[in-house]
Formats: C-alpha cells, structure tokens, sequence
C-alpha cells in the first residue's frame, strides 16, 4: 500500500477495514483504539473511515474509546446520566441536548484549561498526579466551585427555557422547572 502524506489542514486519514484492524495512511501502519485515543489525547484531526465504503466511522470509534474507558473502572457517565442521555433520543428536544451538552463541556474544558494556565508556573504542579493530590486536598474547594458552575449553566438553561417559551410560546414544558435564586430565598 502506497503511503499516503497529509496535507496542512486535512484530517489525518485512518482507515478500517472489514476484519477489524484500523490503518493510518500517514504513517503506513496499523492502530489500535489506544493510539486512536493517542491521537485525541493530542488534539490531532482526524478521520476514521470503512476502507470499502469511505463511509465516516469516526463517532463510532470514538464510542468505542469510550466504552472501554468507562469498563476501565473509573467511569464519568453514572447509570442515571446515561439514562437521561438515551430518553432524550428521539425526542423533540435531541437537538438541543446535543448543542446544551456540547457547550456545557466546551465550558467545563475551558474552566480547566484556566486553571491550568494558572498552575504552569508551579512547575510540577501541572502533572495529572499533582492536579489529582490538589483535588484531594481542595475537595471542597472544587465541590464548590463546581457546584457554583453547575447552579449557573442550570440557570442559563432555565432563562434560556423562559425566553422561548415568552417568545415564541411553542415549547411545553422542560426537564427543569425555574427555582428562585438564592438572593430570592432570603
């Protein structure tokens, strides 16, 4: 098989063929889901593809990343998560999940990155086994932190809820029902 060069700005080409064995054009050699995770873990672009059909199985590998992550025993997704994740298939609201979720990690990843930016000058600090003693010691720190995040993108969906509902008055109702704010408890 012939190598096959990227181009700046083209994905990098993987392709899978029918008994399962993946092949990096790029590098002319086959990959395992471990070096597909490699790949993420670097930011680099790329694309999975059936060798047959050119049909996009990049969503697919990267689910299949994830399954073995989550069986590794340290799982992100509890069973009531992904619960809720598989009711909102196939409902009006699909969309819109998809985007809200989206964002919400978009968020939670810059978040991290600013805590990191802020950490490079401690040296070793930035390592995952420092980022993890960190947490440890600062668990309520981080419990609050985070939860004050979470109170805030709750809160986004519900005004965004609100405003939809004001202005186009199509929408029935949504998961969360608007709670008063802390300042209107008191």
């Amino acid at each position: 098989m012939a190598t096959r060069t990227k181009r700046a700005g083209e994905d990098r080409l993987i392709k899978k063929y029918p008994n399962r064995r993946l092949y990096d054009t790029q590098t002319s050699t086959y990959v395992t889901l471990a070096d597909i995770k490699g790949l993420v873990m670097t930011n680099e672009s790329f694309k999975v593809v059936d060798a047959k059909t050119d049909e996009d199985l990049t969503r697919n590998i990267l689910l299949q990343i994830i399954l073995e992550e989550e069986a590794g025993g340290a799982p992100v997704f509890s069973t009531q998560m992904l619960s809720q994740i598989i009711r909102f298939y196939g409902n009006s609201m699909q969309g819109l999940m998809g985007n809200y979720l989206e964002k919400t990690m978009q968020s939670f990843v810059d978040i991290h990155n600013k805590l990191g930016d802020q950490t490079k000058g401690l040296g070793a600090g930035s390592t995952p086994e420092a980022w993890s003693q960190m947490l440890n010691l600062q668990n309520p720190l981080m419990q609050g932190l985070m939860g004050n995040y979470m109170e805030q993108s709750k809160d986004l969906f519900v005004k965004m809820q609100e405003h939809m509902q004001s202005s186009h008055n199509m929408f029935g109702s949504f998961p969360f029902t608007p709670q008063p704010s802390k300042t209107e408890k008191e």
